[in-house]
């Protein structure tokens, strides 16, 4: 039978750190080299070129795990889905990737490397409430923030880069709003201008946390046609996302979590019935709105 939660972790010491796994027994081993079973738990078994690798990753707050023992290869030019209930971890494993909230455990890497070493290749779209949108700047200039990266310290910003910010403007309909002050732009067109910071910084992977959460519906077709757009020119895109009715539509590739990863892979094979009841806990409301979508895309096919 599926159990209905998924198992919860443990509470944590003060260290935080997951419990040590158990040695393998040699009739565990099945005669396999002892320098490749090294190699998998350093996660040296994790491809160096996956956009994104994260191996055995646990955050903690206050002793609780958030995340517990994450284990995940992002594939590479894809729309992934991060698909959970509330309090899962979907925003916390964003921020851990970016070393916003630290670590108990684990590593990530992109494209094998540290994340440090790899920074301006990494796109974040944060939550809109999670912004100061009081703050004294226009929508030119939060857009051109994504250019920094590229124009390096104490240097200025050349024509061509302004060219880049205009142009990523144009691509989320907002050029007309260049020199507004951020507050005074709705929400929708706010969560634009983010979008449009990330095209700008032109970065090989990009994490969006719930870009689609209370948009309008011309702020969400903007949206999906930048993805495709991303997808197209061989970027991969993580997604934090609610909505499980578009799960179908928007994705190719869906991770599941709650706390651990339940599920992840092709959304046609991943994104079941099953699978949501381990992730979500048998809501039934949740699961037949995720029936209903399911049943849409089949038909589609």
């Amino acid at each position: 039978m599926i159990p209905d939660h998924p198992p919860a972790p443990p509470d944590f010491a003060a260290a935080a750190a997951p419990p040590p796994r158990a040695p393998l027994m040699p009739a565990q081993r099945g005669g396999a080299p002892l320098a490749a079973l090294s190699a998998a738990a350093t996660g040296d078994e994790h491809p160096a070129s996956a956009p994104l690798s994260i191996h055995d990753m646990t955050v903690a707050y206050h002793r609780k795990p958030v995340l517990w023992d994450i284990d995940y290869d992002a594939p590479a030019e894809k729309l992934i889905g991060i698909v959970g209930p509330n309090g899962a971890g979907k925003s916390t494993l964003l921020k851990a990737v970016l070393n916003l909230v630290p670590k108990a455990s684990g590593r990530v890497t992109i494209f094998g490397q540290p994340f440090a070493r790899q920074r301006r290749r990494v796109g974040y779209v944060p939550q809109r409430e999670s912004v100061d949108w009081n703050f004294p700047v226009s929508v030119f200039d939060v857009v051109l923030m994504g250019r920094y990266g590229r124009v390096g310290w104490c240097r200025p910003v050349s024509r061509s880069h302004r060219a880049v910010a205009l142009d990523a403007l144009q691509r989320v309909g907002l050029t007309d709003l260049r020199n507004r002050q951020i507050s005074q732009l709705s929400g929708g067109q706010q969560q634009r201008v983010f979008l449009a910071r990330a095209l700008a910084q032109d970065a090989s992977v990009y994490l969006m946390d719930e870009p689609f959460a209370s948009v309008d519906a011309a702020t969400e077709k903007a949206i999906v046609a930048v993805l495709h757009e991303l997808r197209a020119r061989g970027r991969t895109v993580l997604v934090v996302h609610h909505d499980l009715q578009t799960v179908p539509e928007y994705f190719d590739h869906v991770l599941l979590l709650n706390t651990r990863v339940v599920a992840s892979g092709p959304t046609r094979d991943v994104f079941t019935i099953e699978n949501l009841r381990r992730t979500y806990g048998g809501r039934l409301t949740l699961l037949e709105e995720a029936a209903h979508a399911m049943a849409r895309g089949a038909q589609a096919r």
